[in-house]
């Protein structure tokens, strides 16, 4: 009897330890300085695991840059699919055929992180889960994440969906630093979208981290808890990721550590050295093979008159400043017109006189089509219009790249306006501006 007891004790045992292994995650981990890139910690860091719900990073990072390239914008309308309804939890429960606003679709994937949320992102953007699950590998590998291969938009588990804790380090700093004005999305703690209000899956390690700011959790069954985090101290801000977590309190206690060491170990000062943006693919070279059998003297290059601001003397410093600032978006502009148009004549300058009666240089374009403008709101004070201006601008240099500022005093208030936009440039910087919820109105060429 004694004997047939310890069989079934040492049974159950085996059982229990043969799960428990069957179902334990490996554990990887990785630490970077923000700053530079700079590797702090590596632990398994290069070993291809299941990333979960960290897969909707790199979907979120192709949904900024669609619209950042005007493919999409945050207004669009998205049908969502039989195969994006029907995905498991975590979800929104969305309906098939139901229209939801690409917006919706981001906070939803980023905070709650949706699963059908995130597929009909990838299917609105690239037509089916399949493509898109192409494009996310083609910007992985431009990325340098050279270890990752994506399946699906939002990392359920699936054959060959794989990556790595470097890999996922290298994607949550591009997303930091290519798609600055989205990265508030990954710290708020609720959101609201086809209205349904729910809370972050990462509040907690949010809520317990000093410093914390963002910004992914994962989890399935196979992946064990997942998560990147990033955090900022001082002058310092570290990134690191986890793979492979026994359970969320265990994983949040990890990361703590993680991010300690990565505070201890960076230095106090550290130059700012972002990822470059991903670059897909090369021209390729044509080779010649007969010999070269005259050198034509080349074209001279046509001469262009050299355009200036107008500059005044100012004696308040935010107008000095915004002079300043004016003088570099020219310069900028100049250089990339000298690119452009090396071989055209020059253009006719087009002017405008401003309330105080100076007539200045606005555009130097012959095209006609940059008479589309985004009005930033009206008033009370000149200095206040001149520093939203200022602070949008220096928020968004890619999307107002070029675009000049504008004050106008209308019924006794001053209206802030970027003006010198073409419709497309006006209509996608307006865009950006609406997600940080901005007053912006786009108004177009008045005859």
């Amino acid at each position: 009897m004694l004997r047939q007891v310890l069989s079934g004790v040492f049974l159950a045992c085996a059982v229990l330890l043969t799960a428990a292994s069957a179902g334990a995650a490996p554990y990887a981990a990785f630490v970077m300085d923000m700053r530079d890139g700079k590797v702090l910690y590596s632990k398994n860091a290069d070993t291809r695991l299941h990333p979960a719900s960290l897969t909707k990073m790199m979907t979120l990072y192709i949904a900024f840059e669609a619209i950042k390239n005007g493919e999409i914008t945050l207004d669009t309308k998205v049908s969502i699919s039989r195969n994006a309804a029907a995905e498991p939890p975590s979800h929104l429960g969305l309906h098939a055929g139901q229209k939801v606003r690409l917006r919706d679709l981001i906070r939803a994937a980023a905070i709650k992180s949706a699963n059908d949320a995130a597929t009909a992102i990838g299917e609105a953007i690239s037509g089916s889960e399949a493509a898109f699950a192409r494009r996310m590998n083609r910007t992985a590998r431009a990325l340098g994440m050279t270890r990752t291969t994506f399946r699906n938009a939002n990392g359920l588990t699936q054959a060959g969906h794989r990556s790595t804790a470097h890999d996922m380090a290298i994607l949550g700093r591009a997303l930091f630093y290519h798609y600055r004005q989205y990265y508030g999305l990954f710290s708020r703690r609720k959101e609201t979208a086809v209205g349904k209000t729910f809370h972050n899956t990462n509040r907690k390690f949010l809520a317990a981290y000093r410093g914390a700011d963002g910004i992914k959790t994962g989890y399935t069954q196979a992946a064990g808890f997942n998560l990147v985090a990033s955090a900022r101290r001082g002058q310092k801000r570290i990134i690191a990721a986890e793979f492979g977590g026994r359970s969320v309190a265990q994983r949040n206690k990890k990361m703590a550590r993680l991010l300690d060491l990565g505070f201890r170990r960076a230095p106090a000062r550290a130059p700012i050295i972002p990822p470059p943006l991903p670059v897909y693919g090369a021209p390729k070279k044509v080779l010649v093979a007969s010999a070269v059998k005259s050198s034509p003297r080349p074209m001279p290059r046509p001469v262009r008159q050299q355009i200036r601001p107008v500059m005044t003397v100012q004696t308040d410093p935010m107008k000095r400043a915004i002079n300043r600032a004016v003088s570099v978006a020219v310069a900028s502009s100049e250089t990339e017109s000298r690119r452009q148009r090396i071989a055209q004549p020059a253009p006719t300058p087009r002017f405008a006189i401003r309330d105080d009666g100076q007539r200045v240089v606005t555009r130097m374009s012959s095209s006609g089509g940059r008479e589309w403008s985004i009005f930033m709101g009206a008033y009370p004070t000149r200095t206040q219009a001149e520093k939203v201006l200022l602070r949008t601008a220096l928020e968004d240099l890619s999307s107002l790249d070029g675009a000049l500022r504008k004050v106008v005093l209308r019924r006794g208030r001053f209206q802030a306006q970027f003006v010198g936009l073409t419709e497309g440039r006006a209509k996608r910087a307006c865009s950006r501006l609406l997600i940080w919820r901005k007053t912006c109105q786009v108004i177009g060429p008045t005859g």
